[in-house]
This record gives C-alpha cells, sequence and structure tokens, in this order.
C-alpha cells in the first residue's frame, strides 16, 4: 500500500478562488475586506509569516494594514495599538503575531481584541461559542484540517478520530469542531497526549489520526492501523547536511515509513500549513460580512 497524498496546496488555491469571489460581492457593496496583522520584535519566522499573510491579501483584492514594531514596544502601547484597531471601520480582522516578547502578557493582548475581529478565534468569547456550536470563527488551522478532510474525500462522520495534542490552538478546538454534529464532523474523538498511557496503542485505534504534538517524526508507522488517514500538523526543523541551508522541515509523523500504511496522508511542508493561511483570509472576509450586517 501506498498512501495518496493529501494536497494542502491544491485545496487552498481551491478555496482562495472563492474567497476572491467572495471579496468581489463586498466590493459590490462598497466593503473591501481588511486585515491589520500585527507584528512586535524581529523573529524571522513570525516575520516571514506575517508577510506571506500581507501578500495572500494583496493577492485576493483585500486590503492589509502591516503594524511592525520593535521587541521594545510596551504593553500600553500594544494595548493602545489594538484598541484604535478595534475602532477602525476599514478593519474586519485583527491578528496578533505571536509569540510576543517576555515583557508583554499574551493573555491580555488577545482580551483586548474585538471578538467581532478576532480572526484567529483565539478569544475566550469565541472559544466559548465554538463549543456550544454556534462559532463566530473557529481556529484557522483546525478550520483548515476540517477542510482538509472534506475537500479530500476523507469525511471523519462516524469514524473514530484520534488527535494526539491538546494545545489551545490546534487540539482542543479541532476536537470540538470534529464532534458538532454536521455534515463536516460528527466523529467520535480522543484526544491523546504525552501523558496517554499506551499512546501507540490509542493510535492505533484511529480510522483518522492527527498528529499536533509538536515532536518530529514522534508518530511511527507502526502506531497506525491499516488504511488510517494521516493529518500531520508538525512543523519541526531538523538538520540536513545535504540542504544549502542546513536543515528542512518535517512533521510529527515518521512519513517515509507512515506512507506504507496510510490510506492518505498530508506532506510537510505542503499540507496544513497552506490550509491555515488561507482560513485566515477565510475568517476576515466572513468578518466583513458579519460586521456590515451581511448574511
Amino acid at each position: 500500500m501506498s498512501a495518496s497524498i493529501i494536497d494542502g496546496k491544491q485545496i487552498a488555491e481551491e478555496i482562495k478562488k472563492e474567497v476572491a469571489r467572495g471579496v468581489e460581492e463586498l466590493k459590490k457593496q462598497g466593503i473591501t475586506p481588511g486585515l491589520a496583522t500585527v507584528l512586535v520584535g524581529e523573529d524571522p519566522a513570525s516575520q516571514t509569516y506575517v508577510g506571506m499573510k500581507v501578500k495572500d491579501c494583496e493577492a485576493l483584492g483585500m486590503h492589509s494594514i502591516a503594524e511592525n514594531h520593535p521587541a521594545e514596544m510596551r504593553e500600553d502601547e500594544l494595548l493602545s495599538l489594538v484598541d484604535t484597531l478595534n475602532k477602525d471601520n476599514d478593519v474586519h480582522g485583527i491578528l496578533v503575531q505571536l509569540p510576543l516578547p517576555g515583557h508583554i502578557d499574551e493573555q491580555k493582548v488577545l482580551l483586548a481584541i474585538n471578538p467581532d475581529k478576532d480572526v484567529d478565534g483565539f478569544h475566550p468569547d469565541n472559544v466559548g461559542r465554538l463549543i456550544i456550536g454556534q462559532p463566530r470563527f473557529s481556529p484557522c488551522t483546525p478550520a483548515g484540517i476540517v477542510e482538509l478532510l472534506h475537500r479530500s474525500g476523507n469525511p471523519p462522520a462516524g469514524k473514530h478520530v484520534v488527535v494526539v495534542g491538546r494545545s489551545n490552538i490546534v487540539g482542543k478546538p479541532l476536537a470540538v469542531l470534529l464532534m458538532q454534529k454536521n455534515d463536516r464532523a460528527n466523529a467520535t474523538v480522543t484526544v491523546a497526549h504525552s501523558r496517554t498511557q499506551d499512546l501507540p496503542e490509542v493510535v492505533r485505534s484511529a480510522d483518522i489520526v492527527i498528529a499536533a504534538i509538536g515532536r518530529a517524526n514522534f508518530i511511527k508507522a507502526d502506531w497506525l492501523k491499516p488504511g488510517a488517514v494521516v493529518i500531520d500538523v508538525g512543523t519541526n526543523r531538523v538538520e540536513d547536511a545535504t540542504r544549502e541551508r542546513g536543515w528542512r522541515l518535517v512533521g510529527d509523523v515518521d512519513f517515509d515509513a507512515a506512507v506504507e500504511v496510510a490510506s492518505a496522508i498530508t506532506p510537510v511542508p505542503g499540507g496544513v500549513g497552506p490550509m491555515t493561511r488561507t482560513m485566515l483570509m477565510v475568517n476576515t472576509v466572513e468578518a466583513a460580512r458579519q460586521l456590515s450586517g451581511i448574511s
């Protein structure tokens, strides 16, 4: 057996075309969806990621504001900036890039974002709405995974899904999304983690395995049920002397071995990553609709 590859880039492009049509429809009504990104510090990975989000906005005809500030920015200055963006009618989505410098309370900043503009879906108000099945926005990576499963022909309904990882960004909200009563969910969900007893056996019980534990090649092929679907959220740098830069990206799953056991699998890179960025655009357009009173 050799698994089919779930191409996140291709599926993301399909969704971007839908987003672009949504942007055009809003523009006909005098509304241009706008996203503000806030970066504090000079972390290279964060700079790259924010830069890509700005390019995505431009490519889709959206308005973008890039607020890039030095690492020395005070917490009160950042909170004042968030308040200004909350009040800006041309800004429909606000994304504060994490992590923030150590002297800034991340939770305080996230709480300051207007929940109607919280396109990352991290505000407690939006987390609560997600849990009761009335989401304003779904967090981008979990929402992207749901779309990957749906659009690749691997629906989770009635399946046993094991999510390995319990972060507030991926594991917990993804479990909530997959157990909802709708045609893209209806799964039986187990959340496993580093403290789970006999983790390989738990993973082996899954029809769909979603790896989000943040450890390179952690999940082995013999942990998988033959024919399982594998979604790999991990993005880990490992040394590779054959590459000019000296490293390469790998996921949380031992891909080369798992591809011989699974029925379908996402690659790293090129799987979940493109979906996360795309779902941010989806959420921003949805925020523009909601804030403008358009159903």
